[in-house]
């Protein structure tokens, strides 16, 4: 290969047709042992094109740090603050320090973070927050500095759906989704709302399609379900809510694709003369641990929030690595509590 410019490590992994982070392995050293053969096609192209590791990269890669970064949407949400608490319990005991990022649900203040994250040299790094299929140049963003992030040495665990460099721990958001809409048609609801989160949130639409299919399995028309969209927070469920109260009939359930959601609608509900569950049920998602104080209790899906968390954190500092990245699928379990109840006869 002849060019005017020097042969890069990226210039290597493209001609072994491995990953960067592959290569980085294979040449700088890392606690991530690299196959054989993969070893073997990076050193052939690294001969081929000329490449000289640097020695500067090859000690930084092997150094240590006791650095964990964890990423969230939004630390005020019980749903991220939960996982949080399960993550952070690991590093305590791993005498690991934990550095805790919000992104605002900024796709570009996510990438900043990550890219902070690989500049302090963490060892591992934890990302929580749903992914966004309306936005592809961003995730790709997000997934070339991941692959930098690794190439440096560390470690990533997403808890989202699958698309990015890493172990990823995805809780199943449609089949969740699935099974509550067909306990809500088993108590008698025909008539549904559906407060969701913005287009292209994947954990929003994952879950609607999942209530959706459950339905239509029961029998029920899908298309006649009520989507009413806005932010994913309290206050997004709260206007839904107030919108459903102003003209309510015939719906007789709401489901909140998040707990959070949920409790902003049936807060407008009763604030506007609107009972819970005697003129309408409310479920919601999550299971986030705020529930046990709200009247009257919330049904959800319960998704083992904490648990997560401190898998999350354990799968990235495992020691030694993972040959190959992991995906794995967190079941979901419908909890029936009193604001749901068949429908009101007439």
């Amino acid at each position: 290969m002849t060019t005017s410019r020097p042969v890069t490590l990226a210039d290597v992994a493209r001609q072994a047709g491995v990953s960067l982070a592959t290569a980085s392995r294979a040449l700088n050293g890392s606690a991530r042992v690299v196959r054989p053969d993969l070893a073997e096609r990076v050193c052939a192209a690294a001969a081929e094109l000329g490449y000289v590791p640097d020695p500067v990269a090859q000690s930084l890669a092997r150094k240590s740090s006791n650095l964990v970064g964890l990423i969230v949407h939004d630390i005020a949400d019980p749903f991220f603050s939960s996982i949080a608490a399960g993550a952070m319990r690991v590093a305590d005991e791993m005498d690991m320090v934990l550095t805790l990022g919000a992104t605002g649900r900024d796709p570009r203040r996510e990438i900043a973070l990550v890219t902070t994250m690989k500049l302090q040299r963490a060892r591992a790094l934890v990302l929580v927050g749903s992914r966004l299929t309306d936005d592809p140049e961003a995730e790709q963003r997000l997934a070339t500095e991941l692959e930098a992030f690794a190439a440096n040495g560390g470690r990533v665990c997403s808890v989202r759906q699958p698309g990015l460099p890493g172990d990823v721990l995805q809780p199943d958001n449609r089949g969740g989704a699935r099974e509550l809409a067909a306990a809500l048609a088993g108590l008698g609801h025909r008539h549904v709302a559906v407060i969701a989160g913005p287009e292209g949130v994947a954990t929003s639409e994952d879950r609607l399609a999942g209530f959706r299919e459950g339905l239509a399995a029961a029998g029920v028309d899908p298309g006649s379900i009520r989507v009413h969209r806005g932010r994913f927070d309290r206050d997004g469920g709260y206007a839904a809510g107030a919108e459903l109260a102003a003209d309510l009939s015939p719906t007789t359930c709401v489901f909140a694709l998040s707990d959070v959601m949920a409790m902003g609608a049936v807060a407008a509900l009763r604030e506007r003369g609107v009972s819970v569950p005697d003129d309408v049920s409310v479920a919601g998602f999550d299971d986030i641990p705020t529930l046990r104080d709200t009247v009257p209790a919330l049904s959800t899906v319960r998704i083992p929030l904490e648990s997560i968390g401190e898998r999350a954190a354990r799968m990235a500092l495992e020691n030694p690595a993972p040959e190959e990245p992991r995906h794995v699928v967190i079941p979901a379990e419908v909890v029936l509590r009193a604001s749901t109840a068949p429908p009101r006869a007439g």
